[in-house]
């Protein structure tokens, strides 16, 4: 299952901008909806395919692209509130990346809640996401939660958002980004803890993979952005993306979303 798709932005001032000195954005993705089955019987688990959510709208003239990766648990209560608290409110664009941040927490926050007082059991804080939204090609609101992550591409090196504390200030998004760094190698991040960073899109930035357990359980961060990093095609990298995880037996949901900023 894959798709695709290209977006173009609007100037400071709320005007289009001419095509050519736009960054463009370009996305493709890959879910093998086979695989829940056979992640339940290796796991002992009750799973259910990852939903994939990919989504454009404009707000006042600013155009946004909502993406995500998550489990089958809490896509479509986050996909709702966005929908409700962002999509649908006219937010100035002064007050967009603020609001985007703001509207990605409390989404995922509060579902989060909502399934652990309707399921009432040990483990309903256990869900998992990877999202992101574009602002006009050219602002970028990250968040990951549990064991789904974002891993972005600068010059050519994997860096994971994540939450990192010095002298208890959080530190700015260069240094929430971790070089390398890899599920195996951080079993404490593989909480429920949601992390948001944003930024403007930067000319180093390559391409950003959201992606499920089921890639990360078996490759690298660093060894996922050496495998799609030369195919300029977004969806043929996330078909390939998956597909190495398939072949490396992935016991778990393969999903993945990758987003190419050029």
């Amino acid at each position: 299952m894959g798709g695709e798709g290209d977006d173009k932005g609007k100037t400071a001032s709320g005007g289009k901008r001419p095509s050519w000195m736009m960054p463009a954005v370009s996305h493709g993705y890959h879910v093998e909806e086979d695989r829940s089955f056979v992640a339940a019987l290796s796991r002992g688990l009750e799973l259910e395919p990852d939903k994939v959510v990919v989504q454009r709208e404009e707000i006042q003239e600013n155009e946004l692209w909502f993406f995500g990766v998550f489990d089958a648990r809490i896509g479509e209560g986050v996909s709702k509130y966005i929908q409700a608290h962002l999509f649908d409110k006219k937010v100035k664009e002064s007050h967009m990346r603020k609001k985007t941040e703001d509207a990605i927490k409390r989404a995922h926050l509060n579902v989060r809640a909502k399934i652990r007082e309707a399921e009432k059991v040990e483990d309903a804080w256990k869900v998992s996401s990877a999202t992101a939204i574009v602002i006009n090609g050219e602002k970028l609101v990250i968040a990951n939660m549990g064991e789904y992550k974002a891993v972005l591409c600068r010059d050519g090196k994997a860096y994971q958002i994540n939450r990192e504390k010095q002298g208890g200030i959080r530190r700015r998004w260069s240094r929430k980004f971790i070089p390398g760094m890899n599920l195996q190698a951080n079993k404490s991040y593989k909480c429920s803890e949601l992390v948001v960073v944003s930024e403007r899109v930067e000319s180093d930035m390559e391409f950003l993979i959201l992606a499920s357990i089921g890639i990360w359980e078996v490759m690298k961060h660093q060894e996922a952005v050496n495998l799609i990093r030369h195919i300029e095609d977004p969806q043929e990298a996330a078909d390939c993306l998956a597909k190495e995880a398939v072949t490396r037996m992935s016991r778990s949901n393969i999903s993945c979303l990758i987003i190419r900023f050029d």
